[in-house]
C-alpha cells in the first residue's frame, strides 16, 4: 500500500492529538516526537527550552555512539567485504551478496542504512530548522550557533555516506509540516521526494562543512576529547569531500590537510596505540590521541558490542563467541602484508583465533578483524593519517603532480610500521607511485571502511574486483562482473516501492 494512501487513514486521528496539546495545560510525556507542544495561539513548539534543545543534541552524538550497525558494522561490511579486504564472514543471505557481487534491491542491509540515514538527517534537521525558534534567553545567541554548526557537520557526515552509496538521493534540508485533509497533496512532496543528483549532494555537504569551520561559535579541536563534533571535523571531512567525483579540487585537499596539521593533529609514534587495550583488561590503552581526529567512547561500564561481530571481546574471553563473524581477513589482504614485510600492521589488524566454524580458514587457526578489539576499544571514525594519505593521492593526481613529496608522506607513513623507503624507482613513476600508494592506504586502513571507496575514488573497481576471485581461492564464487555500474550500490526496493519519486541506479 502506498503510503499516500495510509496517510489519509491518519489525519484524523492526527489532528485530534495535536488539537489537545497545550504547554499550558500538558504534562511533558504527552508531547509527540515532533513537537513538545502547542501554545494556546496555536504556535507549535518543537524545543520549549535549552535544556530541551541540548537534550536532542545529546541524541545525535548518541547515534554515533549506540546505533553502530550503519554507522560502522555496514560500513566495513561495504568497504572491506565488498572489495578485496575481507570476505562477508558469515554464511547469511544479507551478507554473502557483499563478496559475490550479487547485491540487490530487496538486501536488508542497504534497506536498514537507507532508513536510518534518512532518520539521522532528519534529526539533524529538527535542530538546525527550529533552534532560532526557541524563546529561552537561556540559550544565548552563541550557543544557538554552535549547536547549529554540530549538526550541520552531522547531517554533512550523514549525508556524504548516503551519496557514496547511492549517488542519487533526496537531500533533505527542511522538516515536514503536518499532514492534515486539506493540505495532504501539497506536504506529499515533503514527506516523498524526488533524488537530487549526486552534484547537489555535494553542494550542500560542502555548504553544512564550510559553514561550520567558518563559525567562529564551532567547537575547536580538544585534545583531551576528540568525541566532539569540530571545526577540525568538519576540515576532515572537507578534505575528504574534495578528493570525490564530481566535486573533486585536490588544491583543497592539501589546504584542509594542513590546516589539520596546525590543529594539532599528527601520527602517534606507535601504532598499536590506536587500538590497544590495558595489560590488565580495564579500558583501552590510550584515548584521545593526537591521530584520532573524530572517535566514540566506551568506558568501562558502556561496553562496545561491535567487538563480537567481528571476533572475540577480549575483556570477556568467549561472550557471544559461538556464531561465525562478520568482516573476515582475505588471504588477498594478508598476502599483502606478508609480500610487505609489514607485521607491525599486519598484528593490529589480524588476529588468529580457534573457533567452532571452518567457513573460510580452518577452525582451529581463523583469521578475524583485529581492530575492535574489546568492549573498551574506541571507534575511530576519523584519523589524520587518513587525511594525510589523501594529501599524498592529491600530490599524485593534481594538476601540477608532486612525486616526491606524495612519496615523502607514503614514506612517513611506512616508517611507523618499520617499513624502508619507497626505490627510486618508483618515487619517479606516477604510476608505480599510485599503485605503492593504494596498497599503503590498504595496509594502513585495513577495517576502518575506506577500501572500497578508494577503488571507487581511483576508477579501480574493475580492474582490481574482477582479478580477485582467480586469486583469492578463499572467496564465495563471483556472481556478477564488476562494470560501470558498480560503483553505486542498489537503492532499496522497499523504499522505491514507498516513494514513486525514486529511481533505482543502473545495473540492478
Amino acid at each position: 500500500m502506498k503510503l499516500r494512501t495510509i496517510f489519509y487513514g491518519l489525519t484524523s486521528g492526527l489532528l485530534l492529538g495535536l488539537s489537545s496539546c497545550s504547554l499550558n495545560y500538558e504534562p511533558l510525556d504527552t508531547y509527540s516526537d515532533v513537537t513538545e507542544g502547542v501554545t494556546s495561539d496555536g504556535t507549535k513548539i518543537v524545543f520549549k527550552d535549552k535544556a530541551a534543545v541540548e537534550s536532542h543534541l545529546t541524541t545525535l552524538y548518541n547515534q554515533m555512539r549506540d546505533r553502530q550497525e550503519h554507522w560502522y558494522v555496514d560500513l566495513l561490511l561495504i568497504s572491506d567485504s565488498h572489495s578485496d579486504n575481507a570476505y562477508a564472514g558469515t554464511t547469511g543471505a544479507e551478507v554473502v551478496p557483499f563478496e559475490n557481487n550479487s547485491i540487490e534491491g530487496s538486501n536488508s542491509v542497504l534497506e536498514r542504512d537507507w532508513n536510518r540515514y534518512l532518520e539521522d538527517v532528519a534529526r539533524a534537521n529538527k535542530l538546525i530548522c527550529n533552534i532560532d525558534l526557541v524563546t529561552d534567553n537561556s540559550l544565548t545567541t552563541a550557543e544557538r550557533a554552535q549547536y547549529k554548526a554540530e549538526a550541520k557537520i552531522f547531517r554533512a557526515m550523514v549525508m556524504f555516506d548516503m551519496v557514496r552509496l547511492w549517488g542519487n538521493f533526496p537531500v533533505i534540508t527542511t522538516v515536514g509540516g503536518d499532514i492534515t485533509e486539506d493540505n495532504v497533496e501539497e506536504m506529499y512532496p515533503t514527506y516523498f521526494p524526488p533524488q537530487n543528483t549526486a552534484e547537489e549532494a555535494y553542494a550542500q555537504i560542502e555548504k553544512d562543512l564550510t559553514e561550520a569551520v567558518e563559525n567562529p561559535n564551532t567547537p575547536t579541536n580538544d585534545a583531551s576529547d576528540k568525541s566532539i563534533l569540530t571545526k577540525s571535523v568538519a576540515r576532515a571531512m572537507l578534505a575528504k569531500v574534495y578528493a570525490e567525483k564530481p566535486l573533486r579540487d585536490y588544491a583543497k585537499v592539501i589546504k584542509y590537510a594542513d590546516e589539520l596539521a596546525a590543529d594539532g593533529f599528527d601520527l602517534v609514534e606507535d601504532f598499536s596505540d590506536l587500538w590497544a587495550y590495558d595489560t590488565e583488561k580495564k579500558d583501552c590503552r590510550v584515548r584521545n590521541t593526537k591521530e584520532a581526529i573524530l572517535e566514540a567512547h566506551f568506558p568501562p561500564g558502556s561496553g562496545n558490542w561491535c567487538t563480537w561481530m567481528f571476533g572475540r571481546n577480549l575483556s570477556n574471553w568467549d561472550e557471544s563467541f559461538t556464531w561465525a563473524k562478520w568482516i573476515t581477513p582475505s588471504r588477498d589482504l594478508i598476502r599483502l602484508y606478508e609480500e610487505q614485510g609489514d607485521t607491525k600492521r599486519y598484528n593490529e589488524s589480524v588476529v588468529w583465533y580457534d573457533c567452532g566454524w571452518s567457513n573460510y580458514y580452518p577452525a582451529d587457526h581463523y583469521a578475524f578483524m583485529y581492530k575492535c578489539r574489546s568492549a573498551f576499544n574506541s571507534i575511530i571514525y576519523l584519523r589524520y593519517a587518513d587525511i594525510l594519505l589523501l594529501k599524498a593521492e592529491a600530490k599524485i593526481m593534481g594538476e601540477t603532480p608532486d612525486l616526491n613529496g606524495a612519496a615523502d608522506i607514503i614514506d612517513r607513513i611506512r616508517n611507523r610500521a618499520g617499513l624502508g623507503k619507497l626505490p627510486q624507482s618508483t618515487r619517479s613513476s606516477k604510476e608505480a607511485l599510485l599503485q605503492a600508494y593504494m596498497d599503503e592506504r590498504r595496509m594502513e586502513l585495513a577495517f576502518e571502511g575506506q577500501r572500497w571507496y578508494d577503488l571507487c575514488r581511483l576508477n579501480k573497481v574493475e580492474e582490481v574486483m574482477n582479478a580477485v576471485y582467480a586469486k583469492d581461492s578463499g572467496r564465495h564464487a563471483q556472481e556478477n562482473l564488476f562494470n560501470e555500474n558498480s560503483y553505486l550500490l542498489a537503492i532499496p526496493q522497499g523504499a522505491i516501492d514507498q516513494n514513486e519519486n525514486l529511481i533505482q541506479n543502473p545495473g540492478y
